[in-house]
């Protein structure tokens, strides 16, 4: 196996079109890891897996794919990836069985064996026509295709949505199996928070095109907190020691980054443990501050 630390490396990646900058945005993926990546539709998430697939032509940055530039070695390092989308790239015409041939002749180590195997698993009928799959069946399809030619990066944009729980799971847990040799690893990019909570080692979240954070996932998780206190109370809070607050007429919540330093200044309020969705939810309100439910 070839030696590099990261298996995506995105410095000051910008992108500008009419009305709409991704701007200076930075994060890396460690080797053998799972990589949330989050935030609102428009953020700027599919603009960036597309920059980092050369699928769009980035205006400043670098991006750095299994240790190689994704634009100079963009043949090579494709090979050794797979992408998944929110809307499947194969043809309708198509079934299964043939899909797999055409596979054949695109990825040298395309496995047959392995993606009937997820076939019978997803319960996926091997001549019937993508076109006449569901949206979840086609999207089972691909998440199939993509684990069967041993890739050692997946890049994913919203590979869940629109599948009913038990599946999202059962694929929750085939991401996992597809980890277990800390050789692959994954970008996930998703709306659905509790699913990166159950299974995401990083996170990297970004909102208007502009990066937020990025970083651990169980450390950001641990260091911010939701702090709570009556109505009475607020106005003692300064704005600086919080991201946003929820606010009621009973009373308000707010995020704190550094639960510590809260706790030591406000050692009489309640702090609570936050997740991925409090977050995200807090943060985008940041510009507002204050904000009512």
């Amino acid at each position: 196996m070839e030696a590099y630390q990261n298996a995506i490396d995105v410095q000051h990646l910008t992108k500008r079109f009419d009305g709409f900058t991704l701007g200076d945005v930075s994060f890396s993926v460690p080797k053998g890891s799972i990589m949330g990546f989050i935030g609102q539709n428009g953020s700027g998430k599919t603009t960036s897996i597309r920059c980092m697939l050369n699928l769009l032509r980035y205006d400043e940055g670098s991006i750095s794919l299994l240790g190689k530039d994704v634009r100079t070695h963009e043949r090579e390092v494709k090979a050794q990836l797979s992408a998944v989308f929110d809307e499947i790239p194969f043809h309708d015409s198509l079934t299964p069985a043939q899909l797999s041939t055409v596979l054949s002749y695109l990825f040298e180590e395309w496995d047959e064996a392995l993606f009937y195997q997820y076939l019978e698993r997803f319960s996926l009928p091997k001549k019937r026509k993508v076109g006449d799959l569901s949206k979840g069946m086609k999207m089972k399809l691909q998440i199939a295709a993509a684990l069967s030619h041993n890739a050692r990066l997946m890049i994913m944009d919203e590979p869940t949505t629109g599948l009913d729980p038990v599946v999202r799971n059962e694929i929750l847990d085939i991401f996992l199996e597809y980890m277990q040799d800390e050789e692959h690893s994954i970008l996930l990019s998703s709306h659905i928070t509790t699913d990166l909570d159950k299974i995401a080692d990083y996170v990297t979240f970004i909102h208007n095109g502009k990066l937020l954070l990025t970083g651990n996932k169980d450390e950001l998780t641990t260091q911010h907190a939701i702090m709570r206190c009556k109505a009475a109370e607020f106005q003692d809070i300064s704005p600086e020691d919080y991201i946003s607050a929820r606010v009621t007429e009973y009373g308000a919540e707010m995020l704190v980054s550094s639960r510590t330093q809260a706790e030591k200044k406000y050692s009489g309020l309640v702090f609570d443990k936050t997740n991925l969705e409090e977050m995200m939810l807090f943060y985008v309100r940041r510009e507002k501050k204050e904000w009512k439910p």
